[in-house]
């Protein structure tokens, strides 16, 4: 019976002799550059003459989840990953001149192309956080003062309306603009998240609400309420595959990313051999979805390769060390959802 690279890698833990270390650390190191020449080439495949990226490869894949909702999404993944891994865009300049041309002069960006209603308050609120971030990781300052967006919500409590994974959009956007966050949406925001988090530290009984407040946590500066608690349901609930597939695909398809920052990014160094095991667990899961053109599924052997799909599956490989970044990255907590974050810096939005 032949064995796939893939699952040689997997293995590499348990082996016990017979193969040279080295060996070991060579096959390892050309899977990795394999993987990232994949995902380069599925990038280039699906990059626009005007900038803009397709979700997939297939004309009338209409993408799944972010690249669904909202024709930004895959730009921005593509600026965050070409980035992180040192990579020129392959329509840089175009790229940039696509998120400008989606500015409007009350200070959002709208997507040209989405299911999403982009008149919407949830719509102008993610297009107008990724975009922000994208183009500040370009270099490039938007035409217009995205800052009304924001200020819509905190006029009165209309951030209540939004889904729960919203919350650190907020402190997203204020890592990325060149403002601080004032102090009275930083009160608001923990307010909420207090009341919404339950005795086993979850927020709405989900792990993508509660990976985002976490994330919100970590990008103000302050220690994640219940973390503990938090970490333990989190180890708790991954499955013997490696992945944290407990609901429907349509509501855990970042589940592995949003599970593996809470461990990275608030486990306690006293865990680290539970930690390290999960994310042993969750690599070799992620390393199941990726396909023959490159790119990456959701799950395992389930349809086209999807713009959102690889990022989040890379940037889960980055959190478990498996893949490595460009060197000397700034701003390295506005890449995506905080992939690049280092657990043992403090990032304050707040000064």
């Amino acid at each position: 019976m032949s064995i796939s690279r893939r699952k040689v890698l997997q293995l590499i833990p348990v082996v016990t002799g017979g193969v040279a270390m080295g060996d070991l650390k060579f096959l390892a190191l050309d899977n990795q550059k394999n993987i990232l020449e994949g995902v380069r080439s599925f990038f280039k495949q699906t990059a626009n003459e005007d900038g803009s990226f397709s979700p997939g490869l297939p004309r009338d894949y209409e993408g799944n989840s972010d690249t669904k909702f909202s024709g930004i999404a895959a730009p921005t993944y593509a600026v965050v990953i070409h980035k992180t891994f040192g990579w020129e865009l392959p329509f840089e300049k175009e790229t940039v001149d696509f998120f400008l041309s989606c500015q409007k002069e009350d200070g959002a960006f709208y997507a040209p192309s989405g299911e999403g209603d982009m008149e919407t308050p949830l719509a102008k609120l993610y297009n107008t956080v990724q975009s922000v971030a994208a183009l500040k990781i370009l270099g490039v300052k938007p035409r217009y003062n995205p800052m009304p967006v924001i200020e819509y919500f905190f006029k009165g409590d209309d951030f209540q309306e939004l889904p729960l994974y919203t919350t650190s959009f907020f402190a997203l956007f204020f890592s990325a603009w060149n403002e601080n966050m004032p102090a009275h949406i930083d009160r608001k925001m923990r307010s909420y998240l207090k009341d919404n988090q339950t005795e086993d530290g979850y927020i709405g009984n989900h792990v993508a609400s509660t990976f985002h407040a976490a994330h919100y946590f970590r990008l103000i500066g302050e220690d994640t309420p219940m973390a503990e608690e938090m970490v333990d349901r989190v180890l708790a609930d991954q499955k013997e595959d490696g992945s944290w597939s407990l609901n429907p695909p349509d509501w855990d398809v970042h589940a592995v990313f949003d599970a593996l920052f809470i461990l990275r990014q608030v486990g306690s160094k006293e865990r680290k051999k539970e930690l390290k095991k999960a994310y042993q667990k969750a690599q070799n899961w992620i390393l199941e979805c990726q396909n023959k053109d490159g790119g990456f599924s959701h799950f395992p052997n389930s349809g086209p390769s999807d713009i959102d799909a690889v990022y989040f599956h890379i940037a889960g490989l980055v959190e478990c060390g498996y893949l490595k970044p460009k060197n000397g990255i700034e701003n390295e907590e506005i890449y995506g959802w905080g992939h690049l974050m280092d657990p043992d810096k403090t990032y304050n939005c707040l000064l």
